[in-house]
């Protein structure tokens, strides 16, 4: 099913104001194209602006380059207990990968590794089971994490933290 972006410029625009003000396909059929209604939404001004950048296509930019592709580092497993003031032990164990954003950072990361481990291990000591429940727990985990992993990696340019696996115990 083709977009109507790729399409457009073989269209005539009494064609796509058409399908634009009343829709195309049915919802039901992912097999046939599909364009909702929104005649009654969008103003015909709108829809004539509509068409417009439509049949004009993309611009191409003489400058833009394709993203260079992420490099993606898989830190040693990490295990350890988890705060639980007196309670029964609870252990985290946690398999991370770093998504770096070219390949001359492997070295530079690597370089202080130890550093990057120890941060997080002191991080995730201090941690109890209940700060690690739900998404919003994860999430302040991979906030703390990969703040604590840019700082000790600089000038290595990390873009993110990926949880491969996480247990709690």
């Amino acid at each position: 099913m083709p977009a109507l972006t790729t399409v457009a410029q073989s269209l005539q625009p009494d064609k796509l104001r058409s399908i634009i003000d009343h829709g195309l396909g049915e919802s039901a059929n992912p097999t046939k194209p599909y364009m909702p209604v929104w005649g009654e939404v969008i103003s015909q001004t709108q829809v004539t602006d509509l068409i417009a950048y439509l049949r004009a296509g993309l611009p191409t930019v003489a400058t833009a380059e394709p993203p260079a592709p992420s490099v993606f580092y898989d830190l040693p497993d990490i295990l350890v207990n988890l705060n639980t003031s007196g309670k029964r032990t609870s252990f985290l164990k946690l398999k991370v990968s770093l998504e770096l954003a070219k390949q001359s950072d492997v070295p530079i990361l690597e370089s202080v590794l130890p550093r990057v481990v120890d941060n997080f291990q002191v991080y995730l000591r201090e941690l109890r089971a209940e700060d690690l429940r739900g998404s919003a727990g994860l999430y302040r985990l991979r906030e703390e994490l990969l703040m604590r992993v840019r700082a000790a990696a600089k000038p290595a340019d990390v873009k993110d933290v990926l949880f491969k696996e996480m247990l709690i115990q």
